[in-house]
């Protein structure tokens, strides 16, 4: 009898063991998670590589973009006929192999009848900027979307 309360205890005291393996499963489900909203490292041209700062990086990317894209904006000739200055919002896909896509604008119904070519001319400047390192997520590049807002300021 003893021998069998023994044996039963043994049991018993092991098989509770054996339900620790549950937690090591919901530390694995919270590892493969993953926050598609943000990334690890934002995508950067060359100048902004030994920027080691993550926020400093993605605002070395912003200015640049929007220089690089105000140069080209400076070079063309428009005419208005009223005064504009309004925030255009420009839509650019950055995929994985560090290539800029123009994806599209958003811009006012003054703008579109005063500046018809203004998406052709942004196309081009997009086209016109050079290849970038990717945005990093869990050390893979990935394809992102980003928003341009850029002011057209034109007088009559």
């Amino acid at each position: 009898m003893r021998v069998l309360v023994f044996f039963m205890l043994v049991v018993f005291c092991t098989s509770c063991d054996k339900l620790s393996f549950s937690k090591n499963t919901n530390l694995q489900i919270l590892d493969t998670i993953v926050d598609f909203t943000s990334v690890d490292f934002s995508p950067s041209f060359k100048i902004c590589d030994a920027i080691i700062d993550k926020e400093q990086m993605a605002t070395c990317f912003r200015n640049t973009i929007h220089q690089k894209i105000g140069k080209e904006l400076q070079k063309q000739y428009l005419t208005v006929k009223d005064s504009i200055d309004e925030v255009i919002y420009v839509y650019v896909l950055i995929n994985s192999k560090g290539e800029i896509i123009f994806d599209e604008t958003a811009t006012s119904e003054n703008i579109k009848q005063q500046i018809p070519r203004l998406d052709s001319i942004l196309k081009e400047s997009v086209k016109n900027l050079p290849n970038i390192n990717p945005a990093i997520k869990r050390g893979i590049p990935v394809s992102i979307k980003y928003r341009l807002p850029i002011r057209i300021l034109l007088k009559d």
